[in-house]
């Protein structure tokens, strides 16, 4: 099971609403198909979304959009 402090998201992401955006928006990502950023043992959209977050493989650029990032 996936377990990560509400701290740790918050502070990779920049606020609560933040959060939520960066979430909504890479669960819609992985649910039309893009590839994930991480290894995960979870079938689930939302929990891969936060684990990558958690991980600072996700961000929001400036005009509100999301980037992943791959470092290998």
């Amino acid at each position: 099971m996936f377990k990560v402090s509400f701290q740790k998201l918050l502070k990779n992401s920049g606020g609560q609403y933040k959060l939520l955006m960066m979430a909504f928006q890479r669960t819609h990502q992985l649910n039309a198909g893009m590839p994930r950023t991480i290894k995960s043992k979870s079938k689930k959209n939302v929990t891969i979304a936060l684990q990558e977050i958690a991980e600072g493989k996700v961000r929001l650029t400036e005009n509100g959009s999301e980037e992943t990032t791959s470092d290998g």
